[in-house]
C-alpha cells in the first residue's frame, strides 16, 4: 500500500533542468545496479521549434556513457503509444541519481532533430536508503492550503487566508529569469488570464492572481512593481487590485518553496536553477489542480478556474 507523498530534492541541480526526487513512503523492493557517471556532461540543447510532452514509465537500465536512461514508458497523448526506448538526458550530469525500477516523470523536449528528457521527477525509488536533504510536499487535489504571507508590490503584508471565498491562481517566478520558456512564460500566460477574467465581471469578481518571486533579496516591492506594471500593460496607472506580485518573507522562503515543489538554487551568476509550480486553490482554500510544468495553457487553466468558482472539480 502506497502511503502519503513526500518530495525530496536531490543535490543535483543544474542551469538546464532541475532534478528532484520525490519518495513515496511505505515499502520498496530494492533493485540492484547504481550506475554512477564517470565525469559530468555539459547539458545538452535543443534547436528550431521544439514541443513537450509528459513522459511517465520506469527505468529499465541507465548508460552514464551515453547519457541516456531506458524507459519503459505510458503512452503519450498526441506523440506515440506505451513502449520501452532509450532516451537522451538533457543534462547526463542527473544519471547517477538514476537507477533502475525508479518510477518517474518526466517532461520529453522534442525538435524536428532530436528529443532530450528534462524536468525529471522520481515518484518512487528503488533505492530506499537514499537520504536527501529536504522534505518536499507535492501539491494535490484536496489538500488544504497553509495561510503563508508575502510582502507585495506595494510594501504590504498579504496572505493566502485573506483570499478565501475567491478562487486563486498562483505562480513562481523571478524578476531576471534569463530563459523565455520559464518565467516570461508564466507572466505572459498569467497577463493573458487577467486580461479574459477582466472580460467577464463576474468571474473576475470572484477570483484573484498571485505572482511569487524566490528572489526576495533582489525584487523589493518597487522592483516586483516595475516588473508587474509591465506585463499588465497598465504600468504607472496599474492599481494591482487582482493580480498581485509578491515575496516571503527571506525566513519563510524555504517553508514555502518546499510546500510548493519549487526548487530554487542560486547560481554564481546571480542567476536561479528553479524548477515551476502554477496552483489552483479553490475558494476553500484548497488545492483544486496543480501544474508542474511549463506545458499548460491558458484555456486549460481558464476552464478549470471556472470549474473552482462555480465549485466544481476542477
Amino acid at each position: 500500500m502506497l502511503l502519503k507523498q513526500l518530495g525530496r530534492s536531490l543535490p543535483t541541480r543544474r542551469r538546464h533542468g532541475i532534478f528532484t526526487l520525490l519518495v513515496l513512503a511505505g515499502a520498496l523492493s530494492v533493485i540492484p545496479g547504481c550506475h554512477q557517471a564517470s565525469s559530468p556532461a555539459a547539458p545538452q540543447q535543443l534547436t528550431g521549434d521544439v514541443k513537450s510532452y509528459h513522459l511517465k514509465g520506469v527505468i529499465v537500465s541507465t548508460d552514464p556513457a551515453r547519457g541516456e536512461v531506458t524507459i519503459n514508458s505510458e503512452a503519450i497523448p498526441g506523440f506515440m503509444d506505451a513502449m520501452a526506448m532509450p532516451y537522451k538526458l538533457k543534462d547526463p550530469g542527473i544519471i547517477q541519481d538514476l537507477h533502475a525500477g525508479d518510477h518517474l516523470t518526466a517532461t520529453l523536449l522534442v525538435s524536428d532533430t532530436a528529443s532530450l528528457l528534462d524536468q525529471i521527477v522520481v515518484t518512487m525509488s528503488a533505492k530506499p536508503d537514499y537520504k536527501p536533504s529536504a522534505d518536499f510536499h507535492v501539491p494535490a487535489a484536496g489538500d488544504a492550503v497553509p495561510n503563508f504571507h508575502f510582502v507585495n508590490q506595494s510594501g504590504q503584508t498579504i496572505s493566502l487566508g485573506q483570499f478565501h471565498g475567491k478562487t486563486l491562481l498562483i505562480t513562481f517566478i523571478y524578476t531576471r529569469c534569463p530563459l523565455g520558456d520559464y518565467c516570461p512564460r508564466m507572466s505572459r500566460n498569467f497577463a493573458e488570464i487577467d486580461k479574459q477574467l477582466h472580460a467577464d465581471s463576474a468571474l473576475y469578481a470572484k477570483t484573484h492572481l498571485i505572482s511569487i518571486s524566490f528572489d526576495p533579496a533582489y525584487d523589493t516591492p518597487a522592483v516586483l512593481r516595475s516588473y508587474g506594471s509591465a506585463y499588465t500593460g497598465n504600468y504607472t496607472n496599474e492599481t494591482f487590485a487582482h493580480w498581485d506580485f509578491a515575496a516571503p518573507p527571506p525566513a519563510e522562503l524555504k517553508r514555502t518553496l518546499e510546500y510548493f515543489d519549487v526548487g530554487a538554487t542560486p547560481e554564481k551568476d546571480r542567476t536561479i536553477t528553479h524548477s515551476l509550480s502554477t496552483v489552483l486553490i479553490g475558494p476553500d482554500g484548497k488545492v483544486a489542480a496543480w501544474y508542474p510544468t511549463n506545458d499548460w495553457t491558458v484555456s486549460d487553466v481558464m476552464a478549470a478556474l471556472k470549474k473552482a468558482s462555480a465549485g466544481l472539480p476542477a
